[in-house]
């Protein structure tokens, strides 16, 4: 399984970004995919993930800014991040697991392969 994570860069106050992660050796539509981010100085941090039967979860920190979805026909996972903030800034990464259904998929240890990460930047 490899999982490529793109979309990151610069961006200001109340922006918006795209990021991709986009799936090889694993379907998207079946299994979970889930965005974490890392800021410096602070551990990974849960922030969206979409299940094989196409539920979401969002941190609170996010919800309502952030929205998940998927493209099955390009086996990619997008995380749309609108009204940017500067505590938005981390490394972010997209992470997949199979989905058992007995978990939330909401915690690092959930998943078993991971993207190399994307910085997001935000200024103020």
């Amino acid at each position: 399984v490899q999982l490529q994570a793109s979309g990151g860069g610069l961006a200001q106050a109340g922006g918006s970004l795209r990021l991709s992660c986009a799936a090889s050796g694993r379907a998207v539509n079946s299994n979970a995919v889930g965005w974490f981010r890392q800021a410096p100085g602070q551990e990974r941090e849960f922030v969206s993930c979409v299940r094989r039967g196409g539920n979401t979860a969002y941190a609170a920190s996010v919800r309502g800014r952030f929205t998940i979805s998927r493209d099955t026909a390009k086996n990619t996972v997008h995380l749309q991040m609108n009204s940017l903030q500067p505590e938005d800034t981390a490394v972010y990464y997209c992470a997949t697991a199979w989905d058992s259904g007995v978990y939330l998929y909401t915690r690092s240890s959930d998943y078993d392969s991971w993207g190399q990460g994307t910085q997001v930047t935000v200024s103020s």
